[in-house]
């Protein structure tokens, strides 16, 4: 028996191992399948254009093959050392906890360091977060941090210079449906000579539509929706190519080799520098990889790109490669006319509904960098959708989907011809690329601690190919290229501009403040009367009363007995833990009954409803109350401490009934071990939720400091069945006088402008419009 009561448990063990084992395999090879449908699309959609805008310049062919397998080199060697090399293998492993993207480099070196400008408040207390530093870090990366440090106007520019390639990549979701559906829609003039580009441009047109009309369902549901069709399009063109290279040239397999780079660089010349610009398209969607790592995981992006995508794309190009060895006359439409008559039709119809697939990947990242941006004060409030519960990154941002869908019309209509939208879209892809190389040599430094020449070895190896692309891109700037250069600079100064005038508005909290024995001196002095209920308090700053409440209180000499200011802070992590979430302190006396209570979230989080979100801070009140009272010995009142406390997240048990069968309101008594609160806004009741106290099965100490405690807990219920009301600013923000012409013309003009178009700040905190306060103020910064 004790052999078997020895052996049960480490077989029971072993079996739970291997279902937690297999589980995560399973989880991981769903989520490498749902990323064919939303990741990989735009890369695999590139075969459809590359070789057409390649050779749509100068760039001819000859009798000889050199400029075929030169193209041909270019392209597997561009592959294989930025999307494989750079991205899946290196760039992925700089995410920021399962982030990726332009902005989580960026969050990753204002975590580690005082490089950044954007909100690092209270990250030392994170404990997933705050133990990250390396004991000993190396003498170049204390160097290059105090560099940053030491000189503001280096900070400037390096977040300027993250805002580009942000921008960059937003432009970026512009061009790439509308290249890769007008491209795939094109290929029925093969068999349709003779029919009109109006024709095409409008089939491409309604394509878009459904596209973007299609974002609401969610990554989850388009992934499922899409990855089949991915998937039998690298099937198609993988089978294709192995078709071609058997059937016209097997001999383009030695273009593997680089010497034919040298070799078309030598007989091409200038022409074959210039048509760089058609090349690069081939690694288009190698950002969207990292920047969509929020929606999926590494290993499954890795997965999915080597073991598939990576081979069929290699095998598509060289099937058309030995296809134009030996028609070279169709330059301008050889992947189309590399298919079989058989499988015409069949491979159109899944190249179109394969463009909606690519077009997938770069719209999720740019839901993904704007959400980034939103939650960081570097874009303007805008309404962001979960539509995973299982993967938190998975959004959908309504305005941005139809201001995307906007763009890619006008531009599909504006321009109509490939090759223009070609040159746009190839200067887009590498400026967002070279930026990334940039901040990898800032993250490898400073943030994993390795040697500089390693870090510079690596900036230099591919920063000098996308350089090298980035020269040829630039020559077409008059030739279409000036699109995205013109988009990425509008967007740029609207984040640029709203991040200014966010930190001016709260530098201007910050020094106007109002100290809070001042504040009681005030209070006293006008004769302050405290009405019946509960005010929460919305405001930036973390300590002291915030200017918007005391120029509220000076006007109008009353407000609640149980007062909370409650400050929501977005910090420069992905998520934070809900037992870090909530601080809470008390503010002055207990018998004021003033609390003050910090709610931190990650840029990658969203946010509760404000029901559940105002009964949690009611809760973490309660429970801070509880918690004081135990560490004082049971005196009520004792702590008058201003520092906030960390709340864990309790494991009380939510139920929701209906109001109309729900008890009637009952509140917390000491010695029980529930409450009910009632969701009632201005003395209307809604509905009532029952809350298990997190100490309810505590020990009998532990139950008696609550009882202890009764008083306090018990006036907080019945101002809450009294009423609720929720006070937040309503500013209007000016340049002083005195300020440059730039300056009033960026805060007046400009952020003026953004702030009365952006959502409201009472929908944003989810506010119900019958209970709020919102006091009118005037900055002068």
């Amino acid at each position: 028996m004790d052999v078997e009561g020895g052996l049960l448990p480490a077989a029971q063990s072993t079996a739970r191992r291997t279902s937690s084992s297999w589980g995560l395999q399973k989880a991981t090879l769903l989520l490498a399948y749902q990323s064919f449908g939303v990741v990989y699309g735009d890369l695999c959609i590139s075969p459809v254009y590359v070789y057409k805008n390649t050779f749509s310049g100068k760039l001819r062919l000859h009798e000889e093959d050199e400029e075929i397998l030169g193209v041909l080199s270019l392209v597997f060697w561009s592959l294989t050392l930025i999307p494989l090399l750079k991205y899946i293998i290196l760039v992925l492993g700089a995410d920021d906890n399962g982030e990726g993207g332009t902005f989580a480099l960026y969050s990753l070196m204002c975590r580690r360091s005082r490089m950044g400008l954007l909100n690092n408040i209270n990250l030392g207390s994170l404990s997933a977060y705050g133990q990250k530093e390396p004991r000993e870090e190396l003498k170049s990366s204390l160097t290059i941090k105090g560099f940053f440090e030491k000189h503001f106007p280096l900070r400037v520019v390096l977040l300027l210079f993250v805002l580009m390639g942000t921008s960059m990549v937003i432009g970026d979701g512009v061009f790439t449906p509308t290249m890769s559906v007008l491209s795939a829609v094109s290929g029925l003039r093969i068999k349709f000579p003779e029919l009109h580009e109006n024709y095409t441009v409008l089939l491409a047109c309604f394509v878009l539509i459904g596209l973007f009309a299609l974002q609401h369902y969610g990554t989850h549901r388009v992934g499922f929706l899409f990855a089949p069709i991915l998937l039998a399009w690298l099937g198609c063109i993988g089978g294709i190519g192995i078709y071609n290279i058997l059937k016209w040239n097997p001999s383009v397999i030695r273009a593997l080799s680089p010497y034919y780079i040298y070799n078309f660089f030598r007989k091409a010349g200038r022409d074959g520098w210039s048509s760089l610009g058609g090349i690069v398209l081939c690694i288009t969607g190698a950002e969207a990889m990292f920047a969509d790592l929020g929606h999926f995981s590494k290993l499954s992006l890795r997965l999915g790109f080597t073991i598939v995508v990576y081979p069929c794309l290699v095998l598509a190009y060289m099937g058309e490669a030995a296809y134009l060895s030996e028609h070279r006359e169709d330059l301008q439409s050889s992947f189309y006319k590399a298919l079989p008559d058989r499988v015409f039709w069949p491979v159109l119809i899944i190249a179109t509904l394969a463009t909606v697939v690519g077009s997938q990947a770069i719209i999720s990242a740019t839901f993904s960098i704007i959400s980034q941006c939103r939650a960081l004060g570097c874009f303007p409030r805008i309404k962001v959708v979960h539509t995973s519960s299982q993967v938190h990154g998975q959004i959908y941002i309504p305005e941005v989907n139809w201001v995307l869908m906007f763009l890619c019309l006008a531009v599909t209509v504006g321009f109509r011809d490939t090759e223009m939208i070609g040159n746009a879209y190839g200067l887009a892809v590498i400026l967002v690329m070279f930026a990334t190389t940039c901040l990898m040599f800032l993250v490898i430094t400073t943030v994993w601690n390795k040697n500089i020449l390693l870090a510079g070895l690596f900036t230099v190896g591919f920063g000098s190919i996308e350089l090298t692309y980035l020269s040829a891109c630039l020559a077409k700037v008059p030739h279409g290229g000036w699109l995205p250069l013109l988009l990425s600079l509008i967007t740029l100064l609207t984040m640029s501009t709203w991040h200014y005038g966010t930190k001016k508005k709260e530098e201007y909290e910050l020094q106007n403040k109002v100290c809070l024995d001042r504040f009681l001196s005030l209070s006293s002095g006008i004769g302050l009367s405290r009405v019946p209920g509960v005010g929460f308090v919305y405001s930036s700053a973390v300590s002291g009363v915030p200017p918007m409440f005391a120029h509220f209180v000076t006007n109008f000499p009353a407000f609640h007995r149980v007062l909370i200011f409650v400050s929501i802070q977005t910090l420069t992590v992905p998520k934070v833990s809900p037992d870090e979430r909530f601080l809470v302190g008390r503010v002055g006396p207990p018998a004021n009954r003033l609390f003050r209570c910090v709610v931190r979230y990650g840029y990658k989080e969203g946010r509760w409803d404000h029901f559940n979100f105002e009964n949690q801070l009611l809760m973490k009140v309660v429970e801070f109350l509880g918690m004081h009272q135990q560490e004082d010995g049971g005196e009520p009142g004792s702590s008058e401490s201003g520092e906030l406390s960390v709340i864990p997240a309790s494991q009380q048990q939510v139920v929701v009934v209906d109001a109309d069968t729900a008890p009637p309101p009952a509140s917390c008594s000491g010695g029980s071990s529930s409450c009910e609160i009632d969701a009632a806004a201005g003395g209307v009741v809604s509905r009532r939720v029952r809350f298990e106290e997190p100490w309810g099965g505590a020990a009998a100490g532990r139950r008696e400091a609550a009882g202890k405690n009764s008083g306090e807990v018990k006036t907080l219920m019945e101002e809450r069945e009294s009423g609720v009301s929720y006070m937040i600013g309503h500013t209007c923000v000016e340049a002083h006088e005195a300020s440059p012409a730039v300056k009033k013309f960026a805060v007046n003009v400009v952020y003026g402008f953004l702030r009365r178009n952006s959502r409201r700040p009472a929908a944003e905190l989810g506010i119900p419009h019958t209970s709020l306060v919102e006091v009118g103020m005037t900055y002068r910064v």
